[in-house]
C-alpha cells in the first residue's frame, strides 16, 4: 500500500490529506529502505525450489497482454469462504520470514544472490526485532514492572476520546521491527493486536506461572507468543489456504510421545533453510487475489465501505497506513475475524479475477497483476505448468488458464504454453476448489515452505523437547485459532469457555 503525505491536524486524532497528487509522487508505494539485515538472519539468501525445470521466457508483450486481460476482467469473482482478516495475517506472516530490497523488477534477477534481510524463520522479528536492548525504542520503559519486558503501545488523543495506536514518532511514523506493517491501516492494527498479545501474555505468565523468574518473564512470554503465533500458522491459516488434505500430507499429527512428522516433497536445503524465489515472487502473492475493493472496520457511521485507497483525485477516506489510526477506521475484529456472533467480512477468491482497484495502483497507476508478471520474468521463475509435472501432478489444459469473462484467444499463446507460476497457481486454485482455497501446486509450495521453516527453527514448537499444543484459552472446540489470539491480546476473552481448558485428546 502507498504512504501518505504528512498528516494535518483536524483537532479529532484524525489526519486528512493536504495534497494527495504531490503525496502520491513524493512517496510512493515503496516502504523506507533504512532497514539492515537484522544480526539474528545469518546471512538468509533466497533461492530456488526447482532449479532444473526449465524457464522459458514469455517474453514482455505476452506478459503484457495477460495483464491487460487480468486488468479487464476484474472484479468478476465472488466472495471466497474464508474471513477477510486471513488476508492481512497473510500479508504478516509474509512481512515476518521475507524482505527483499535489493532485487530489480526490470531487470534480471539471480535468485542465489538475492539477499533476505528478515530471519527465515516464524520467530516474529518484525514485532521484537533484535529485543530491548537492541531496539529499546519498541519496548515500554516508564513503568517500573514493565521496563524492558513488555511492547511499546502508542496512543491518539481525539476531542472525545483515545485510543491504542502502534508506537510512533513525532512524524507519526511507526516505531516497528518491520515498517512495511505500516503500510495500510489493517496490517498495522494487526500489528497492535500481536503487541497487545505479548502484553497480555506477560500478564498471563505473571498471574499462572509464579515459579517464572522476573528476569525470565520476557523471555517465557515471547517463547509462548511465538509458539501460538506458529500454532496459528499451521493449524487455521494453513488449514484454510491450502486445505486440511493438503496439511495432512506434509504434516503428521503427531503425540503425546512422537513429535508431529514433516514431510517434504520440493522444499530441501543443506545448512539453512533459504526462502524459494517460487514462493515469494510467485505462490505465495495469491493472497492479492482475496484483496476486497473496500472494508467494514465498524459499525460507526465513518467505518463502513472503506476502499483500500482513493484513485488519483478522488475524494474521502482509504486504508493507506503510514500514518495515526482514525477513531473513525478503528478496527472492530469481529468484522474481519469470527470473534463473537457476527459472521465475519469475506475475502475474495482466490482465482485470477483481482479487485478492480488494484489494477490502477498509486502513485503511477501500474496493475498490480503487471507488476507481479514483470516480476515473474525477472526472477527467471519456472512456468506453473513445469512445476506441475516436477511435483506429479496434470497441467491444467489451455481453458483452466481463462480469467471469468475472458475467451480462450484472449490468452497469449505464449502464456498457454508456459504459464507463469503465479497466474497458474490462481487458476488452479478455482478449478480444483472454486477459488476457495489452493490447489495441488500453490499448496504444496505454501504449506511446505512455512512448516519447513518450522521444521528447520530448533526454537519452534515443533522442535520442542515434549509435544506441545496451545496453553492459553481455547474456543468451544477446543482449537487456538486467529480469532483465538485476537480475543485474548484484546481482553474480550480473559478465561476459557467451559469443556475449552484442558486440550484436546
Amino acid at each position: 500500500m502507498p504512504a501518505r503525505q504528512e498528516p494535518i491536524a483536524d483537532g479529532a486524532g484524525s489526519p486528512r490529506v493536504a495534497d494527495r497528487a504531490t503525496h502520491a509522487a513524493r512517496h510512493g508505494v515503496r516502504v523506507p529502505r533504512g532497514q539492515s539485515s537484522l544480526p539474528g538472519s545469518r546471512g538468509a539468501r533466497f533461492g530456488e525450489m526447482f532449479p532444473h525445470v526449465k524457464r522459458p521466457d514469455v517474453g514482455k508483450d505476452a506478459v503484457d497482454a495477460l495483464a491487460e486481460v487480468m486488468r479487464k476482467t476484474a472484479g468478476t469473482s465472488e466472495h471466497g469462504t474464508i474471513p477477510a482478516g486471513y488476508t492481512y495475517l497473510g500479508q504478516f506472516i509474509d512481512h515476518d520470514i521475507t524482505f527483499d530490497p535489493t532485487s530489480k523488477i526490470d531487470e534480471d534477477n539471480d535468485p542465489d544472490g538475492l539477499v533476505n534481510f528478515r530471519t527465515p524463520r516464524l520467530d516474529l522479528d518484525s514485532l521484537y526485532g533484535t529485543g530491548p536492548v537492541d531496539q529499546p525504542f519498541l519496548y515500554e520503559w516508564e513503568a517500573v514492572a514493565d521496563r524492558g519486558v513488555k511492547l511499546l503501545v502508542g496512543r491518539v488523543h481525539g476531542r472525545s476520546a483515545c485510543h491504542d495506536d502502534l508506537p510512533r514518532n513525532e512524524q507519526g511514523r511507526a516505531l516497528l521491527g518491520d515498517a512495511r506493517n505500516d503500510e495500510n491501516l489493517i496490517v498495522s492494527q494487526l500489528h497492535l493486536v500481536f503487541i497487545q498479545f505479548h502484553n497480555a501474555v506477560v500478564d498471563w505468565v505473571r498471574r499462572t506461572r509464579p515459579e517464572v523468574k522476573r528476569a525470565d518473564v520476557f523471555e517465557t512470554a515471547r517463547r509462548l507468543v511465538r509458539w501460538h503465533y506458529q500454532w496459528v500458522v499451521v493449524n487455521d491459516f494453513l488449514d484454510r489456504v491450502a486445505g486440511k488434505a493438503m496439511m495432512t500430507s506434509v504434516l503428521g499429527p503427531g503425540s503425546a510421545t512422537a513429535r508431529p512428522a514433516v514431510s517434504r516433497r520440493c522444499y530441501t536445503w543443506e545448512d539453512t533453510p533459504a526462502i524459494p524465489v517460487e514462493f515469494s515472487g510467485a505462490a505465495y502473492r495469491f493472497g492479492h487475489s482475496m484483496v476486497r475493493n473496500d472494508y467494514t472496520l465498524n459499525e460507526t457511521p465513518g467505518g463502513g465501505r472503506i476502499p483500500i485507497f482513493r484513485s488519483p483525485g478522488e475524494d474521502g477516506e482509504d486504508l493507506i497506513g503510514f500514518r495515526r489510526l482514525p477513531t473513525d477506521l478503528k478496527i472492530e475484529w469481529d468484522h474481519l475475524f469470527k470473534t463473537g456472533s457476527r459472521t465475519p467480512l469475506p475475502s475474495m477468491q482466490i482465482d485470477a479475477s483481482l479487485a478492480p482497484r488494484l489494477a490502477h495502483v498509486p502513485p503511477d497507476g501500474a496493475a498490480l497483476a503487471h507488476l507481479n508478471l514483470r516480476r515473474h520474468r525477472a526472477l527467471r521463475l519456472p512456468p506453473g505448468s513445469g512445476v506441475a509435472t516436477a511435483l506429479g501432478e496434470p497441467p491444467l489444459e489451455p481453458a483452466d488458464l481463462v480469467p471469468a469473462g475472458a475467451a480462450l484467444g484472449d490468452i497469449p499463446d505464449a502464456v498457454l504454453r508456459s504459464p507463469p507460476l503465479w497466474y497458474y497457481v490462481l487458476c488452479e486454485a478455482k478449478k480444483f476448489h472454486r477459488g476457495n482455497r489452493l490447489g495441488p501446486v500453490g499448496g504444496r509450495i505454501v504449506a511446505e515452505v512455512l512448516v519447513g521453516l518450522l521444521e528447520a527453527d530448533r526454537s519452534s514448537y515443533l522442535n520442542a523437547k515434549t509435544t506441545w499444543s496451545p496453553e492459553l484459552p481455547r474456543d468451544a472446540q477446543g482449537r487456538f485459532t486467529m480469532a483465538q489470539l485476537v480475543r485474548f491480546a484484546t481482553g474480550t476473552q480473559t478465561s476459557p469457555p467451559p469443556g475449552a481448558s484442558a486440550p484436546p485428546g
